[in-house]
């Protein structure tokens, strides 16, 4: 196992390293590491697979609970309507996308929900490098563009579920799927509010006595304890590690534990890519190609029509629309793990996996070039629109502008009047039941917005 490990770590940190040089995605070396140490190159087992999925599987637990850890209920609230219609457009109209073009390409039924369910997600990871390697973390299009990475991330957990069920029953029922639906929303809602209820509060007790190794401990411990209760209720083991890190991510520790988990999270998230790389067969790429440039212009022009138009629709600019819909067009991490799900369950075609990731790897390398290329095609669509939709976009542009600088007053405003969750307290002072829960909950769920504490020292 250590042998496992000496290879698949130097491996990896040399074809990153040479990736970072080119000034290229380090996920796209750890891949080709994979490729590399795999067993189809060089006809030799380096590694014992075997070894690598336990790594990689643990990783992608690391993986979701750091994303959870960035969800912000109200950072979501206030993206609000932009989020939900934006992340409702791209998901449904490359879902249905992605299962027509596998109706188009002869699949069967399970392999075609697969498939769409593998082009509907954009790469959280990706997405944002790109952002800040591009200079544009303070754009305006972002606040939105990460609200709608965040409800993509929630939508492929319930996916992974969802499918895990279709799977096993290897049909595709739509009264048995609505009530699973069902049973995981207050599954979810019940986690969370217990959650929500006893979490925080007890993290506040204990944070006198909390120094970083204690700390990062207990919040492994609680992630796991997580993931087992999830496995036991009949759910996925990522389902679990998500909401886990959802739930402190409502905590004052939220940013520290994900400072902390970082490096932890950095090297198991590595092995994972590296054992995607594992599973791809460089013969089958070239037998392949036409199918993967395929799929791989279906995720460019699906994710910036949908991605322009969704935010478009959601109340944005016409600029700030085709940003978020220029740089979603790549598929990523939950791609692999719902390709990974389908070959490990035995319901997708084997020739579907390579292509994924193949498009996966060619969409991530196009990612920047097709970022810059935003400006120019705005300023076409721009020059050549009709007198009347250019209307429309300049009204737009003075709307959300008038509408920034009313935020603006509000905020100010709001330092000198009660909070809502003040305003809902006092509304629930006369109850004597639910006093307190009501005041704990909403307590817990206003930490982050109360100033930071001073850091306790080890």
């Amino acid at each position: 196992m250590v042998h496992d490990l000496y290879i698949l770590m130097i491996t990896a940190g040399v074809v990153a390293l040479l990736f970072k040089l080119l000034k290229q995605p380090v996920v796209l070396g750890y891949i080709v590491a994979g490729i590399l140490v795999g067993p189809h190159l060089f006809g030799e087992k380096l590694v014992e697979m075997e070894n690598v999925e336990t790594w990689g599987n643990i990783g992608v637990l690391f993986v979701l609970f750091c994303i959870g850890l960035e969800f912000r209920m109200k950072n979501l609230f206030e993206s609000g309507k932009v989020a939900l219609i934006g992340v409702s457009t791209i998901v449904g109209g490359m879902l249905l996308l992605g299962y027509g073009v596998g109706r188009f390409s002869l699949l069967d039924n399970m392999n075609s929900i697969f498939l769409a369910a593998m082009l509907c997600m954009s790469s959280t990871t990706i997405v944002m490098k790109a952002i800040d390697e591009g200079g544009l973390s303070k754009a305006r299009f972002v606040k939105g563009a990460t609200s709608i990475l965040i409800f993509e991330d929630i939508i492929a957990v319930v996916l992974l579920v969802l499918l895990s069920s279709i799977a096993v029953k290897n049909s595709f029922e739509g009264a048995e799927l609505a009530e699973k639906v069902v049973v995981l929303v207050v599954t979810l809602a019940v986690w969370f509010v217990v959650g929500i209820l006893i979490i925080p509060t007890f993290m506040r007790w204990v944070r006198p006595h909390l120094n970083d190794e204690i700390l990062i401990i207990l919040a492994l411990g609680l992630c796991l304890g997580m993931v087992l209760t999830a496995e036991e209720a009949g759910f996925s083991s990522a389902l679990g590690a998500f909401v886990m890190g959802m739930i402190l991510a409502e905590t004052k520790e939220a940013h520290r534990i994900e400072h902390l988990m970082a490096p932890l999270k950095n090297v198991f998230a590595a092995i994972f890519f590296v054992s995607v790389g594992m599973m791809i067969n460089p013969a089958s790429l070239v037998a392949y190609w036409d199918s993967i440039l395929f799929v791989a212009l279906v995720i460019i022009v699906g994710m910036i029509v949908f991605g322009t138009l969704g935010c478009w629709w959601g109340g944005e600019t016409l600029k700030d629309a085709m940003q978020t819909g220029f740089s979603f067009v790549q598929i990523g991490e939950f791609s692999f793990i719902i390709a990974a799900l389908g070959s490990k369950l035995g319901v997708t075609d084997p020739a579907i996996y390579p292509i994924i990731v193949a498009a996966s790897v060619l969409t991530t390398f196009l990612t920047p070039y097709i970022m810059k290329a935003t400006m120019p095609c705005y300023n076409f669509l721009y020059n050549h629109a009709s007198p009347r939709l250019k209307a429309k976009i300049d009204a737009r542009e003075q709307k959300v502008e008038e509408a920034e600088k009313a935020a603006a007053a509000d905020a100010a405003k709001a330092k000198n009047t009660p909070s809502a969750a003040d305003k809902v307290r006092h509304s629930v002072r006369k109850t004597v039941v639910t006093k307190h829960v009501v005041d704990l909950f909403l307590k817990n769920m206003s930490e982050n917005d109360q100033p930071e504490e001073q850091t306790t020292e080890k």
